[in-house]
């Protein structure tokens, strides 16, 4: 089954879902552009597109699976790396990607977690806006957000590729995540680890989400407000299944 028709459209959860379960430790953040592997680099660089249209942030560039890409029709098992999330620029980090831009006071001169960072565009806005610090946090992502930082002009900030959701964190002054509610033990997991995370540190905590039915029936609805809509691109709604909104929602338990 090709991407366009299997991953792309129905987003799996079994890589994030098996590091929340696997116990990993905290390890210590890594410089993404530490890491390059010419061999990597050079395939994605032959099977994605450099793009900035099509988006609600039409600033950044980034490298994407497209339609005029090999595997957005080739069978997804070809592959030859993980899953390409990190390929899509999802709704929610679209959304949030927006709000940071168009309200850099958000993250001026603040540390900033982008949890489940994938392409990274969310924390490249951030870092556009002036956030002092980052640490992009996602399974594997390391290699296309330092590919996208450097496309725009960015040093690469230190990703963590391990899972957070177990691990004890120092403070930050805002987590940022999208796109992270397509599951319902995931969304539980989130929700409690966001949580406990919060009334620790009192740390504020902005989601964007394009109303999945995980997110808008999920008990954390109750606790959030949303601070911004965003009507979708009309290539972004027809990538996620005729999805026509992303919101932006602050977290108040």
């Amino acid at each position: 089954m090709a991407f366009r028709l299997g991953w792309k459209t129905s987003r799996s959860h079994w890589s994030f879902l098996q590091a929340v379960s696997s116990g990993f430790p905290l390890i210590s953040w890594r410089t993404a552009g530490s890491c390059l592997d010419p061999e990597m680099k050079a395939y994605l660089e032959e099977n994605t597109e450099v793009t900035s249209s099509g988006s609600l942030t039409p600033e950044i560039q980034l490298r994407l699976l497209t339609p005029r890409c090999k595997f957005w029709w080739e069978r997804a098992e070809l592959w030859p790396y993980s899953d390409p999330y990190w390929a899509i620029y999802w709704p929610g980090g679209q959304a949030l990607s927006r709000y940071l831009l168009d309200n850099p006071d958000v993250v001026r001169g603040k540390s900033v977690l982008d949890l489940g960072s994938g392409c990274g565009a969310t924390a490249i806005a951030a870092k556009m806006s002036g956030a002092s610090k980052i640490l992009a946090n996602d399974i594997d992502p390391r290699m296309a957000i330092t590919l996208n930082c450097k496309l725009n002009g960015l040093n690469p900030f230190p990703v963590l590729t391990k899972n957070i959701l177990s691990t004890k964190q120092g403070k930050f002054d805002l987590i940022v995540l999208g796109d992270m509610f397509y599951d319902e033990d995931l969304a539980d997991s989130l929700h409690l680890w966001l949580e406990n995370y919060f009334w620790t540190y009192r740390t504020r905590v902005l989601i964007g989400d394009p109303g999945r039915p995980q997110f808008s029936g999920h008990s954390i609805r109750h606790q959030l407000h949303k601070l911004e809509e965003y009507t979708l691109p009309e290539p972004t709604q027809q990538d996620n299944s005729g999805l026509t909104t992303s919101a932006v929602w602050d977290f108040h338990p």
